[in-house]
């Protein structure tokens, strides 16, 4: 049964354990040090010590301050003044190189202030890494560079192995919970875009539950995200990163999370992950996802 959220605690299938271990301080000595954004961190993630602890990482491009202000993300809000770190896609390369990951994750805020909205910044992160780490997967979380097609065609182009972007939550909660600059079509089609220039890379995408949605809307949300072939979506619980954001309405009990994955699969997701603590990236170079991937990237020209 769902637990309604006001302000009662959060229930025990919410609770995690500090991050600790080894590699997770030797990754968060060693960004610290290249001066390097990690979204695990930005955004308050509940999974940083599992992930990190496991080999994968998501690192932030062009900064810490997103031009966007969606009113469910801890990521801060504000004017970057056109200001990019030319530099940065050689150091997340060298950084790579140094942490010893299987598979990593690239996104980054929103800049409308660029022209491109950062594309050509993820381009030529990719490109970096693949000189480094020639045997790195690489995943691209992306904005939906509001709206420009050529913009994803240059990362598409960039050849990540997996490319991912969020329609967040359901059709109806979209003014709610995002920017007025971000739509849920809008983010339909750069999904479906990246299909169209490149059937081979897998997409991804991810739904908050707890915004107030329905059962009947997830599944439409879950129905479409298919009919644009997207291959992989998580599921996970919408928690509030502080006062200033949006309520949660609903704790999700794991059940209804089990529910969801089972109906997704009957979709045809190739993977769905489906939980309170699932995040986009949560446990990204998962083992049935990465020899997936691997596989695919085997058969490919030019891989």
């Amino acid at each position: 049964m769902a637990q309604l959220a006001g302000h009662a605690p959060k229930p025990e299938w919410l609770k995690v354990r500090p991050p600790s271990g080894e590699n997770y301080k030797r990754l968060r000595v060693l960004s610290r040090e290249l001066g390097l954004h990690t979204v695990c961190e930005e955004a308050h993630c509940p999974n940083i010590g599992e992930c990190w602890g496991g080999g994968t990482a998501t690192f932030m491009l062009l900064g810490d301050v997103c031009t966007r202000g969606c009113r469910f993300c801890a990521v801060k809000s504000g004017n970057p003044k056109l200001v990019v770190d030319e530099f940065e896609p050689l150091k997340i390369a060298l950084a790579l190189k140094e942490m010893n990951l299987s598979y990593v994750v690239l996104t980054s805020v929103d800049r409308d202030d660029l022209l491109d909205g950062g594309a050509a910044h993820f381009a030529r992160t990719i490109a970096e890494t693949r000189k480094k780490c020639p045997e790195m997967l690489i995943e691209v979380l992306t904005p939906d560079f509001a709206g420009d097609l050529d913009a994803v065609r240059s990362v598409v182009e960039a050849r990540p192995d997996v490319f991912a972007h969020n329609i967040e939550t359901v059709e109806r909660l979209q003014t709610k919970a995002r920017d007025r600059r971000a739509n849920y079509a809008q983010s339909l089609k750069v999904l479906e875009y990246v299909k169209e220039i490149d059937s081979s890379i897998y997409t991804k995408s991810s739904i908050m539950l707890g915004l107030g949605e329905r059962d009947d809307e997830v599944m439409k949300s879950m129905s479409d995200l298919r009919s644009v072939n997207v291959d992989f979506l998580a599921i996970g619980q919408y928690l509030r990163p502080s006062e200033w954001h949006l309520a949660v309405e609903e704790y999700v009990h794991p059940s209804k999370f089990e529910d969801f994955r089972r109906v997704g699969e009957s979709m045809g997701f190739k993977y769905l992950a489906a939980g309170p603590l699932v995040r986009t990236s949560y446990r990204a170079g998962e083992f049935f996802i990465e020899n997936m991937v691997r596989e695919k990237k085997a058969l490919r020209p030019n891989n």
